[in-house]
């Protein structure tokens, strides 16, 4: 399903950064629009600046510079009416550990001054398979049963942004894959999602658009189907039975490396791309009597992907 797209983002953030007291800049300049009853994933390891970038929005820290509006409202001028509008599903625990399920879902719900509507969190526990554990309490229930408390918490006032922080780091594969199925069904109804991941699956997964962020900067923005494709690199190893100081000429158009001493040739391709240009290198390999004794394929991880945007982005900039 599409986004829902309004006349303007429902959330706009303009020239935000973070530089704390110590000295430490945890942040830069970020500029971020996003679009009603999207799927916005903002991926980046840990300490990227994902966190903050998120409690900033939510009003949990206070920005160096910049502005961020919700759906019309100042986050700071009128902070109250835009943290009304937002959920905030934290990466940590956050709850009374002797309260109950829907004990802590109702007080969610009325700290934001909504008052009543048990139809509404009853089918809030339901969507997140909490209905048999609401007179639980907390301690009582397994990590990935608070997880969906923290969540049931987020969605109590019925926010029409969700900020989800890495709503599925240590959980097991079948609460991420239910909270992925969440995640869809929200959207649905026009909740605009936002969630941090280091997880490339995750934002390949459910996002619309994925941000690049690494070291409190955001590196670009792109539709996923863009991204993916960037992510799509592979490398193919090839263990030579014989070193090699140079590299034919007639290997020319595989833009091969030498690596390991001249103990491999590093071929990098697009896996998806119609022809890889595999059989062909291998082909030629063999036309040229250079023997090799091991082939090892591998994905390009995040940080390969982050050390080429970097490079890219000062190349810009030079």
């Amino acid at each position: 399903m599409q986004p829902i797209l309004s006349g303007h983002p429902i959330l706009s953030v303009r020239g935000v950064s973070k530089t704390y007291a110590s000295g430490h800049k945890a942040l830069g300049a970020v500029d971020l629009d996003i679009n009603q009853g999207e799927i916005f994933a903002l991926l980046g390891p840990n300490g990227a600046g994902k966190t903050t970038l998120i409690n900033i929005i939510c009003g949990i820290v206070t920005p160096s510079s910049g502005t961020i509006t919700v759906d019309g409202h100042d986050t700071i001028a009128d902070a109250r009416a835009a943290r009304m509008k937002i959920g905030l599903v934290p990466q940590e625990l956050s709850v009374d550990m002797f309260e109950t399920v829907l004990a802590t879902t109702r007080y969610s719900r009325r700290l934001f001054g909504r008052a009543g509507h048990d139809a509404y969190i009853d089918q809030v526990l339901k969507d997140l398979s909490l209905d048999d554990k609401r007179k639980s309490k907390i301690m009582e229930l397994s990590g990935g049963m608070k997880r969906r408390v923290l969540i049931a918490k987020a969605l109590a006032h019925e926010p029409e942004i969700l900020f989800l922080d890495e709503p599925t780091a240590g959980v097991d594969v079948e609460l991420r894959r239910d909270m992925w199925k969440l995640v869809h069904r929200l959207r649905e109804r026009g909740t605009t999602i936002i969630l941090t991941t280091h997880y490339i699956e995750e934002a390949e997964e459910m996002a619309d658009r994925v941000g690049v962020i690494n070291k409190g900067e955001l590196l670009l923005v792109e539709e996923k189907a863009a991204l993916m494709k960037k992510l799509g690199k592979r490398e193919m190893d090839i263990a030579l039975v014989e070193p090699m100081t140079v590299i034919p000429g007639e290997l020319a158009r595989w833009q091969l490396s030498l690596e390991d001493e001249g103990h491999r040739l590093r071929y990098t391709f697009d896996a998806q791309a119609e022809r890889t240009g595999i059989p062909s290198l291998l082909r030629t390999l063999a036309d040229l009597n250079i023997a090799f004794k091991d082939l090892d394929t591998s994905k390009s991880s995040l940080e390969d992907i982050f050390v080429d945007l970097v490079a890219a982005k000062r190349e810009e900039a030079a």
